[in-house]
């Protein structure tokens, strides 16, 4: 409730939040509360920015990358667009994992598994999704979300491998002509 008396005190046209959880909350659950926002995840104002001609899009190259979807922007809010259309404007190639959209596999966030010890298993949740991103045989795996870029990360570490973990965001900055 503080943050919502705090957020109607303001004034600003839209809320633009990297994390997907954020995104799902300002959206789906502040309204019910009194707080009513117009909420973009940055996939979406990044994909709008390339859409309307604000950043230029690059030669599609060689290079390949394939794109973890989200638990709260995908199948919690159905966004699978502006994160692939990012992508495509950076002119990379997108290599989809067997596992993806509304089919997509947690990373591990999602269930708490980044703040409390992991559960008896055959595989840590996000080594299991790294070694289905290895399967694609790209060099980068992208995200839209802080917390599986962390996972991501952990799991690249823990498995000795060389592949990239960035988020669309960076991949768009390093792009910009």
């Amino acid at each position: 409730m503080t943050n919502i008396e705090t957020l109607n005190s303001l004034k600003f046209k839209k809320i633009i939040t990297q994390c997907p959880h954020c995104f799902n909350t300002l959206k789906n659950e502040y309204p019910q509360l009194g707080g009513n926002y117009e909420v973009v995840h940055h996939s979406q104002f990044i994909s709008q920015l390339i859409a309307d001609g604000k950043i230029k899009q690059v030669e599609k190259g060689d290079e390949k990358v394939t794109f973890h979807d989200p638990c709260y922007l995908g199948r919690h809010n159905e966004e699978y667009d502006a994160p692939r259309d990012t992508i495509a404007a950076s002119g990379l190639n997108l290599v989809e994992m067997e596992r993806s959209k509304n089919n997509s596999f947690c990373c591990g966030a999602g269930g708490a598994q980044m703040w409390k010890e992991e559960e008896e298993g055959t595989e840590a949740v996000r080594r299991e999704r790294f070694k289905e991103a290895q399967k694609t045989g790209v060099d980068t795996i992208a995200t839209g979300c802080p917390f599986c870029m962390t996972m991501m990360t952990d799991a690249s570490n823990e498995l000795e491998s060389n592949m990239d973990v960035r988020d669309i965001a960076e991949i768009i900055a390093e792009k910009l002509v």
